[in-house]
């Protein structure tokens, strides 16, 4: 969609219209931003409620800065570790896990943070839409309802959750509208009384003493004890473009860097895209497979030292770029892949990639030029499959091992490690392109970066694309079926079986992005979930 003042980009359709809304009364990024997250968290609980993590970054026309912003939840160091679920409790607490840890909430501090920084319009006036969506409801759709019948099970451990999603014996169908007074009422509070009603208020106090309850023994300092954090983004080039991403603990810059540097010094675009030829895949899988790997030595950096640059050295790069050509086979290995999988695993029907689902981006331009590309989620907050006032929580997926997308340490910071797409791109040291996405973030940012800088691509095409996950150690890749026979047999002949995913699989991501062509502002919400495209 085109703009000529401002433009906004979410995953659901109130949500696009509560920005919109304030956007268009002269409200900067920011504040659209927090009225997003806020309604998000009434309409989306799927995939996000008002205690799991915000993060992002903020374009500051007036100086030209860009403001990096965590505000995940936080390990309170020195606590031994709670869990509320046992594991074998659906996607959010598989078989042969302990179930989610419980931490500290981090969105409401991440909102408190904006508002302070950037904030213009008064406090009541950004939760109004959110508390109208909990008064009066919202029509339930049909991918909510798939969602949440995925990680139902989840919640129906506790008396809270059954009570709070399962209203009437059952989920809320589609085509119903979903009411729901506890959170109406809590959300009002939070209009009249600030953020603080999450931290150390009414709320807060609850949530204390609901923990208590459950032998979690914090205190109401603890849910102030670390707050969000402001700090400067890891910004690294390719091509023409500067690239700004999330800092660590987070690991998205340094996988992208390293997917991306990779890839370059393999001529990758010579070879053809990626899910045409079967080399350029054959080379994008494994990059993506070495970068998860490398990046698990990425840890808090108030409690490790930071590997960053060193695993960004462009030396090191072209030596694992070096690599993976010397390792490529030489002789046609489909007799193999036939002899251990079975021929028809060449042709099977897709299937969909069991992971959470749950994550919200959002994507602003406003008409001064502020940029706002930033996340909320449910994960990492609160107590796992607890209701508290109308609030859902999931806790938090973190295991402390070096492969985990999320992990952290029961001591020193109470930082945690995590991976999330919140990228903007400059040129000439302006944003031309903004862009994240909820689902597979790890694999699929970097996927649609070298879209638009190696094989140049508008921002529109680069998403559409099929994307892929990470090649697997016994080489089998997963890869959205919108790709031809030749494809699957050329990858055989490497000794990789394909496994085709849905065409358009909603796990691996659905992109919110904004850019510049020419004089022009642009927005763009991918198809593979239920995002909406504002302008004004």
């Amino acid at each position: 969609m085109n703009a000529s003042q401002a433009v906004c980009a979410s995953q659901h359709p109130i949500v696009t219209e509560t920005m919109v809304n304030v956007l268009r009364d002269g409200g900067h990024a920011a504040d659209a931003a927090i009225a997003g997250c806020l309604v998000q968290a009434v309409v989306q609980q799927d995939m996000t409620n008002h205690t799991g993590t915000i993060t992002g970054l903020f374009y500051e026309a007036a100086t030209g800065r860009i403001h990096e912003l965590n505000s995940m939840g936080r390990i309170v160091p020195g606590l031994p570790a709670h869990h509320r679920v046992p594991g074998g409790k659906g996607l959010y607490a598989p078989a042969g896990t302990r179930g989610p840890m419980s931490v500290i909430p981090g969105f409401m501090p991440g909102i408190k943070a904006m508002y302070e920084k950037f904030g213009t319009k008064p406090w009541d006036y950004l939760v109004a839409p959110s508390i109208a969506a909990a008064r009066d409801g919202h029509v339930v759709s049909s991918f909510e309802t798939l969602v949440h019948a995925q990680t139902v099970d989840f919640f129906l451990y506790t008396k809270s959750g059954r009570a709070h999603f399962t209203p009437n014996g059952h989920l809320p169908q589609a085509g119903e509208r979903w009411s729901q007074p506890a959170l109406a009422q809590t959300l009002s509070s939070l209009a009249a009384e600030g953020p603080d009603y999450f931290i150390t208020g009414g709320w807060a106090q609850h949530f204390v003493e609901r923990a208590n309850e459950l032998d979690w023994p914090i205190t109401l300092d603890h849910m102030s004890l670390l707050p969000a954090q402001w700090r400067e983004p890891k910004r690294w080039k390719h091509g023409d473009y500067e690239i700004a991403q999330l800092s660590a603990p987070d690991r998205q810059a340094v996988f992208c860097a390293m997917v991306l540097g990779i890839l370059r010094h393999l001529d990758i675009s010579s070879l053809g895209h990626f899910t045409e030829s079967p080399e350029a895949a054959y080379y994008m899988g494994h990059a993506l497979r070495l970068a998860h790997l490398e990046t698990g030595f990425i840890n808090d950096p108030a409690t490790f030292e930071d590997p960053s640059d060193v695993l960004m050295d462009d030396d090191y790069l072209a030596f694992l770029a070096a690599k993976l050509k010397r390792s490529l086979p030489k002789v046609d290995l489909t007799a193999h892949v036939e002899l251990t999988r079975g021929r028809n695993a060449l042709d099977a029907a897709g299937s969909a990639s069991k992971q959470p689902a749950g994550s919200c981006e959002l994507s602003l331009v406003d008409s001064e030029g502020n940029w706002v590309q930033m996340m909320n989620t449910l994960q990492s907050g609160g107590i796992a499959g607890e209701v508290v006032d109308g609030v859902p929580m999931v806790g938090s997926h973190m295991i402390n091992a070096l492969t985990s997308p999320i992990s952290g340490w029961l001591t020193g910071g109470g930082g945690m490690r995590s991976m999330l797409s919140n990228t903007i791109l400059l040129k000439d040291g302006r944003p031309a392109v903004s862009l994240g996405s909820p689902g597979n973030v790890h694999c699929t940012v970097p996927q649609v970066l070298a879209n638009i800088v190696e094989y140049g691509m508008d921002p529109n095409e680069a998403e559409d694309r099929p994307r892929m996950l990470p090649l697997t150690d016994d080489y089998e890749l997963s890869i959205e079926s919108r790709v031809g026979s030749e494809f699957v047999d050329g990858l055989a002949q490497l000794g990789v079986l394909v496994n085709p995913l849905p065409e358009y699989d909603f796990h691996m991501g659905s992109y919110q992005m904004s850019w510049r062509e020419g004089g022009t502002l642009k927005g763009y919400a991918g198809p593979r979930r239920e995002g909406m495209v504002g302008a004004l």
